[in-house]
Formats: C-alpha cells, sequence, structure tokens
C-alpha cells in the first residue's frame, strides 16, 4: 500500500480508491438512454449525478494543486441544478475524464503535506463548528462521493438494474 506523507490521509486513501471502485461498479452496464431518465421528473438522472462526481474530483484536485479544468465544470460545479435543456455529457465521456484526473489526484493526496492540509479554504458554509480547511474540504469531497454513489445505486434499481456489486479490479492503483 502507498504511504501518504500526512498521516491525516491514512483515512482518506483507502476511501478514496474503494469510491474509485464503487463509482465504476455502480454504473456499470447503464445504458446511455437510462442514464437521462429522471423518476416522475423529481430525481437528477444518472448522468447529472456522475457528472458530479467526476466534478467533485477535480474540485478535489483544484484544493491540491492540480490545476486540471473539468471540461463540464458549467453543468455540474457546486452541484449546480440538472437543467433538461442543458447538453448532457454522456457516460462514456464522464468515465473517461475521471480516468484522467482520479489518477493526478490520487498522487496529491499521498504527496500533501500537514500544513498544507491545515491550510484555510474558505468555501462559505458558515457552520460554526466547521473549520473551513483543506483537510475538511478533503473529508467534505470523500462524503460527497458516497453520497452520490449511494443515489446512483438506488437509480440502478429503480431502473430495473441488478444492484452494484462490489468486485475490485486491482489494475486500477487510484
Amino acid at each position: 500500500m502507498d504511504t501518504p506523507q500526512s498521516k491525516k490521509m491514512e483515512i482518506i486513501i483507502p476511501a478514496y480508491r474503494m469510491h474509485t471502485q464503487s463509482f465504476l461498479n455502480v454504473l456499470d452496464g447503464i445504458s446511455e438512454e437510462d442514464g437521462m431518465k429522471r423518476i416522475e421528473g423529481k430525481t437528477n438522472h444518472i448522468v447529472w449525478m456522475a457528472g458530479n462526481f467526476v466534478n467533485m474530483r477535480y474540485s478535489l484536485g483544484w484544493v491540491l494543486g492540480l490545476r486540471d479544468e473539468d471540461p463540464y465544470s458549467d453543468l455540474f460545479f457546486q452541484g449546480k441544478a440538472l437543467n433538461e435543456s442543458n447538453k448532457y455529457p454522456t457516460l462514456d465521456e464522464l468515465e473517461k475524464n475521471f480516468h484522467d484526473i482520479s489518477p493526478k489526484i490520487f498522487q496529491k493526496l499521498l504527496e500533501v503535506t500537514d500544513e498544507e492540509l491545515d491550510e484555510i479554504f474558505e468555501i462559505g458554509m458558515n457552520i460554526p463548528f466547521v473549520r473551513e480547511t483543506k483537510l475538511n474540504f478533503v473529508g467534505m469531497c470523500i462524503g460527497r462521493e458516497d453520497y452520490l454513489c449511494g443515489q446512483i445505486g438506488l437509480m440502478r434499481r429503480i431502473l430495473d438494474y441488478p444492484g452494484m456489486t462490489y468486485d475490485m479490479d486491482e489494475s486500477i492503483k487510484y
């Protein structure tokens, strides 16, 4: 297992790697047509959820010093509301971007220092018990990824797909 420079990342790294696997598993077999379906006009579609997941990764990379830009940021940044008049990318396009940014972020998670993680990173939450640091932002990104995988998993079942598997592709190292 890779050893992070900061011990604070020892809990984040396994979660990040598990989310990589979960994201790919939860999207496995979803057709592009089903990826655009909403339930009774009330839910986001899977493409929006997957796009927001990938955008979360780009945001995490940005906070850690990467300057890669999400080509679909205008559709997903900060959980931007779904707009049915927008043209959304395909699941294949989102997975390609996911595989492009994710290993770079993984490397940054290994290299980040305690000092960098303790730096203030204001996101305007104004919650008295949440200190807005880079470390807490990393934690919020991990939490958001959990939430989105759960939402996509629920949509899988509603759309009559089998539940997500927990198969691991050991060739993916991020």
